[in-house]
């Protein structure tokens, strides 16, 4: 009897493993850029725990991290981290305040390219975005693999903006360097909100894109501009593992992934604001040259010709 009893507890335990592992997700993080970046995870109040908050991922490294199938949360990258005189360690881009590696449930401090998702969530789909609502800090790709139901279309924003970030946006490097490494949102540069789409803006009805936001979703068209931008900007997928890649190729992504082909309503990739050399932060040739002029003209281009897309 005894041991019969114990074969069934054996199997019951193998039978509950094998379940768990059947009902989780799992995120393969991708570093194609030049540098180290450390990416920094964040779960929703209600969402069972990560196995890591946070990692160093050294360039033309990947991690693969099983998520649980119920979890809601985002996911970031750090840039330009080190240990501070105080032994402490810090990012200029994307900290997450915590004074270590792991962030042990600190989120990213604006600017930061954010990916949002929530799995099995209505209807048994996965919802997820890219969001530069709170700024922007690296190009990042997302891809649904293996999805059963529901779009499953990929979504990023795969160009290099630090380089083309308006004046009044951009973060620089500081000590004494001019360099630009992240490209804050109009609601943090200047607390309008117009901008933020709070207090008398706090509706769809009353807050709008902006000429800020339109630079943003120019250059990135599926990506979250502002607080109200759903309509083009969130996508689903059921049962999908997920590929987030930071610092992807923008011309190398736009052709394996033919996404003018995908059934989503916007393309992936702009291709007039692309940048021509791999994205690695450090570089500000190739998409903006002349900051004043080329900024307006890319947002008139995009008032006149690409809003009416944007927003039927």
């Amino acid at each position: 009897m005894g041991r019969v009893l114990l074969f069934l507890i054996i199997l019951i335990f193998v039978a509950l493993s094998f379940l768990s592992e059947v009902q989780s997700t799992s995120f393969k993080i991708v570093n194609k850029c030049r540098h180290t970046i450390w990416p920094g995870l964040l779960s929703g109040a209600t969402s069972p725990p990560l196995p890591t908050t946070g990692f160093a991922l050294n360039s033309g490294k990947s991690k693969t991290i099983k998520i649980p199938k119920s979890w809601s949360g985002r996911l970031w990258a750090r840039t330009l981290c080190g240990k501070g005189s105080d032994g402490k360690f810090s990012c200029v881009t994307a900290d997450c305040g915590s004074g270590k590696v792991e962030c042990a449930g600190g989120g990213a401090k604006p600017p930061a390219t954010l990916a949002e998702l929530t799995l099995n969530g209505a209807d048994g789909l996965d919802f997820y975005d890219v969001s530069l609502v709170d700024g922007y800090n690296l190009p990042m790709l997302i891809v649904a693999k293996g999805g059963t139901r529901g779009g499953c279309s990929p979504t990023g924003c795969l160009v290099e903006l630090n380089g083309a970030c308006p004046k009044d946006l951009r973060v620089v490097r500081g000590n004494g360097s001019r360099e630009s490494v992240a490209c804050r949102s109009a609601c943090e540069a200047f607390g309008d909100p117009r901008y933020c789409c709070s207090e008398a803006y706090s509706t769809p009805d009353t807050c709008g894109p902006s000429v800020y936001s339109q630079f943003f979703k120019f250059a990135c068209p599926r990506a979250y501009s502002y607080a109200y931008d759903d309509k083009t900007s969130t996508y689903t997928c059921a049962s999908a593992n997920y590929l987030i890649i930071f610092c992807p190729l923008p011309y190398t992504s736009e052709k394996l992934l033919e996404v003018r082909k995908d059934g989503a309503p916007l393309p992936l990739v702009n291709k007039t604001m692309m940048y021509l050399s791999h994205s690695g932060g450090s570089s500000s040739t190739g998409l903006i040259q002349t900051q004043s002029i080329t900024y307006v003209a890319s947002i008139a281009v995009a008032y006149f010709l690409f809003f009416p897309l944007l927003y039927p």
